[in-house]
């Protein structure tokens, strides 16, 4: 069995949601090879993916949206971008169906790429569309501050409604008529939390807490009001070009060493730009997360929302986290108990939905 992940390159997140489910589906179904197609760096899935046998394949399945910063959009730089990649031509897609019938593959898997599904359509292969909101419904948000964004609208649309199974990821944004829906798709830590606090020398009872923006390099500024917090340890991945220990910082470069969610796991708080991935490691390992909206992204308002009901979750405005204030909430948030799960992680249930569906046949997935 061989499945083709067509990846966004859009941040992190659905690269890491994309690497659950492919690790899932390793546990689930025997013998399974897989290509991974995506312009995300080889080193992530180096780094996250724990299969057999997997091959990387660089190649631009998306644009997303681009962005000056973690916070900041680029929307004339994404009009831009997306006037070379939409409407879907035809040699990107008979490029990409033809290497997947080179690469006999059997199932594509799209996390959001609207050209892998498109591909997939034109190569008559069936894929499964995996996502918590789809590009047309995000850059309808942005129609005020963008209006030429409309034209890219109808056709991603069109694309993202070609999959042959469509499967839908708590938080989600907007509910469509989908196949599956499940819990929070997050990547399993691998050491245990006490393990984990050891290899940063942080003792067990010492509050750790997480600065992440969600793999998008991110040097901060204001680091001396961190400073004041003598008891508490802050690990900050992205904040430096190297490895640096500061007092009661840990400093990390963007690319690091330690895994993401062991981080998240080893941790008493998590902060940090409010995005899919994060959500879906702190949710699972119940740790309290301080969040940074982005404020023009039509994601926010429902991930947000998911965050404060499910997660002991509290909103911290992006001028607040840059110049120390938020602060003022980390005892009290630090006092908070972790929430105990039971509930299955998304990526599972995706797997063995998957497994059921060919134990029928590779047709019942059309």
């Amino acid at each position: 069995m061989k499945i083709s992940a067509v990846i966004s390159p859009h941040g992190f997140g659905h690269a890491s949601r994309a690497v659950a489910v492919i690790q899932s589906l390793h546990r689930t179904i025997p013998n399974c090879q897989f290509d991974v197609i995506t312009t995300v760096p080889e080193w992530f899935f180096k780094d996250s993916l724990k299969v057999e046998e997997y091959h990387y394949i660089a190649f631009e399945t998306d644009v997303g949206v681009v962005q000056h910063s973690p916070f900041v959009e680029d929307l004339p730089g994404t009009v831009d971008r997306l006037k070379g990649f939409v409407p879907f031509g035809n040699q990107k897609v008979e490029y990409l169906a033809n290497l997947m019938k080179e690469r006999k593959t059997d199932l594509i898997l799209c996390d959001i790429s609207p050209l892998g599904i498109t591909a997939a359509k034109r190569a008559n292969i069936p894929s499964i569309l995996v996502e918590n909101f789809t590009w047309d419904w995000i850059y309808e948000g942005y129609l005020d501050l963008e209006p030429r964004l409309t034209d890219f609208i109808p056709p991603l649309r069109e694309a993202f409604e070609m999959a042959s199974i469509h499967i839908q990821t708590e938080p989600v944004c907007e509910y469509k008529p989908a196949h599956l829906v499940t819990q929070p798709v997050s990547r399993l830590p691998r050491t245990p939390r006490d393990e984990m606090r050891q290899s940063l020398s942080v003792s067990p009872h010492q509050p750790l807490v997480l600065i992440t923006m969600g793999g998008i390099p991110h040097l901060l500024k204001q680091l001396q009001p961190l400073h004041n917090f003598t008891e508490v340890v802050f690990v900050i991945p992205g904040a430096s070009e190297r490895y640096e220990q500061w007092g009661n910082l840990l400093l990390l470069p963007h690319h690091h060493p330690y895994y993401h969610p062991d981080l998240v796991n080893a941790s008493d708080v998590v902060v940090g730009k409010l995005g899919y991935s994060t959500i879906a490691e702190a949710y699972h390992s119940g740790v309290p997360y301080l969040y940074i909206p982005r404020n023009h992204f039509r994601e926010t308002s429902p991930l947000a929302a998911f965050v404060e009901r499910e997660l002991n979750g509290l909103r911290v405005e992006e001028q607040d986290f840059y110049n120390g204030s938020w602060l003022d909430r980390l005892p009290p948030i630090l006092s908070l108990a972790r929430i105990e799960r039971e509930r299955l992680n998304g990526s599972a249930q995706i797997a063995e939905w998957i497994a059921e569906k060919l134990g029928l046949g590779i047709s019942h997935l059309q």
